[in-house]
């Protein structure tokens, strides 16, 4: 069973996905109280404390990384890309689930982060330990963090074994996340927003001044709005800081999902 091609809008959305830029069509609006110093989530990308600042973290270059082999008439097919969160991990996953409808089974691997490193997996139907968890290895094997990536089995009707499954889902992630160069992460960390409509052009003004990205936009029903702003770390002290100035203090900021 042989699936088709990516077509190249696939291909693309995949990698929209990863980088966080497709964001969902709607989402809970919650309340937040201001707080005295607006907690921050640090994300993949973060040098967290106690990291060692002579090896920066290192991630995928921007792009879908594909590569595939077949072991015993199964084929496996590694998609892997840098993805900025958890959330977009989830909507990347999806979309190749999507892609593949008649694939047996689609593991997938992500690593995130140091001090401490976040990782999810999923054997999909494999027995437990064969699928997800050497994806994973393969990620921190290749030193790299902030990364998503799955691996598909179209299976060919012969058992490999525990063993079997182990070493042809972690060596197809392997050939995937070799396929592409490699980047140094810039340090950056997310802060969700909630401001009023009539102030939300002062919030996009702020984020664009330096360069970040939103994701997660909604209204609520009396026209509030909340967003998670992103940036890099060293300037989101002085993001806040624009964004009250520009609201007259009536934004409030809460710990980004």
């Amino acid at each position: 069973m042989l699936r088709a091609p990516l077509s190249p809008f696939s291909m693309m959305r995949l990698l929209l996905i990863a980088q966080g830029t497709l964001r969902r069509s709607s989402c809970r609006v919650s309340a937040f109280a201001p707080p005295k110093a607006a907690p921050v989530k640090r994300s993949g990308t973060t040098l967290h404390a106690g990291a060692s600042t002579e090896e920066p973290l290192v991630t995928l270059e921007d792009g879908l990384h594909e590569d595939e082999q077949t072991i015993k008439k199964s084929r496996f097919i590694g998609l892997a890309a840098n993805c900025v969160s958890w959330n977009a991990a989830q909507d990347f996953i999806a979309q190749v689930r999507a892609d593949h409808p008649k694939a047996r089974h689609v593991c997938f691997g992500f690593a995130a982060g140091v001090n401490p490193v976040q990782e999810r997996a999923s054997d999909d139907g494999e027995p437990t330990g064969t699928g997800g968890a050497p994806i994973v290895g393969a990620i921190k094997g290749e030193n790299l963090s902030d990364v998503v990536c799955c691996v598909v089995r179209y299976s060919g009707g012969i058992k490999l074994g525990a063993g079997g499954l182990i070493r042809a889902y972690g060596g197809t992630a392997r050939l995937a996340l070799r396929v592409g160069p490699n980047k140094v992460l810039i340090p950056t960390c997310s802060v969700r927003v909630v401001a009023s409509a009539s102030n939300s052009g002062g919030v996009y003004q702020a984020i664009g001044k330096f360069g970040g990205s939103t994701s997660d936009e909604c209204y609520s029903d009396s026209g509030d709005l909340t967003v998670t702003l992103t940036c890099e770390t060293e300037f989101m002290e002085q993001l806040q800081n624009d964004i009250r100035d520009a609201t007259k203090g009536e934004a409030t900021f809460g710990e980004a999902t």
